[in-house]
């Protein structure tokens, strides 16, 4: 009996040196199966992406998640959903997100976006941007009557910030007394523009502006140099919206080389 109970335990023993490496491989064994750890991994690289940080405690949960959908696709396989046909097509669609989406990294990689090509793009920036920044005011109404109404109530006294929170019809700008912020002059419409650089700081329009929004009673409320944001503060910016421009342009040129029938 001493013999048996010593080969026994010498057998366990021998089995555990076996199963230790196997478990070792794998994030755990569901129904008798093996869950590699990849897939935890694969996991954790989806909620990097997504920008969460993956702290111990997320660790636990996307453990967690990898076991319970083992679980669930045991009991799908199961009642045979694998191969109904919406199943199929599901994983079809599926298939192809993942390969177009690696597709474009794959390009991405290849095609990436420099230093250089970031610094191009500002100094093109700073040279449309550059000069001087004008900082308006202004009352929007429908009819040129009730612009000239205004005027006449202006030149009388009355308060601008005032007239423009009841009158304005720009919500925006009303709210806050007609006023528009700092703004290169060239970011309104032509309209606009060209009456507003023509005032002396302080001064508004003596007759209605027409534009496609209205008329306007425009003031100037300030003039200087522009202020424009370092290359640091927008160097993200510029960096994702000139990958975006390249991934539009490798589509576009796909397509392009495509036989289509």
């Amino acid at each position: 009996m001493k013999k048996k109970l010593l080969t026994g335990l010498v057998a366990a023993a021998l089995m555990g040196t076996v199963a230790l490496p196997v478990l070792a491989q794998n994030l755990a064994i569901v129904n008798g199966k093996p869950i590699p750890k990849e897939r935890a991994e694969a996991l954790r690289q989806q909620v990097e992406r997504s920008g969460r940080p993956v702290t111990p405690e997320m660790e636990g949960q996307i453990k967690e998640e990898v076991i319970a959908r083992e679980i669930f696709m045991q009991e799908a396989q199961k009642r045979g959903l694998d191969a109904s046909p919406d199943y199929k097509a599901q994983m079809e669609l599926a298939r192809q997100s993942i390969m177009i989406r690696e597709l474009f990294l794959d390009e991405q990689k290849k095609n990436a976006v420099t230093d250089a090509d970031i610094q191009a793009e500002y100094d093109k920036f700073v040279a449309a941007n550059s000069g001087k920044e004008f900082k308006a005011s202004h009352i929007l109404v429908e009819k040129e009557e009730e612009a000239k109404a205004i005027l006449a109530a202006l030149k009388k006294g009355g308060k601008f910030e005032e007239i423009a929170k009841k009158q304005s019809k720009d919500p925006g700008s009303g709210a806050k007394g007609g006023d528009l912020d700092w703004a290169n002059p060239g970011s309104y419409v032509p309209e606009f523009t060209a009456a507003l650089v023509k005032l002396e700081k302080g001064k508004m329009t003596q007759t209605p502006v027409k534009s496609q929004f209205g008329w306007h009673i425009i003031r100037l409320d300030d003039v200087r140099d522009a202020q424009l944001p370092k290359l640091e503060e927008v160097k993200p910016q510029i960096a994702q919206q000139l990958q975006q421009q390249r991934q539009a342009k490798f589509q576009e040129e796909m397509r392009a080389k495509a036989k289509v029938e």
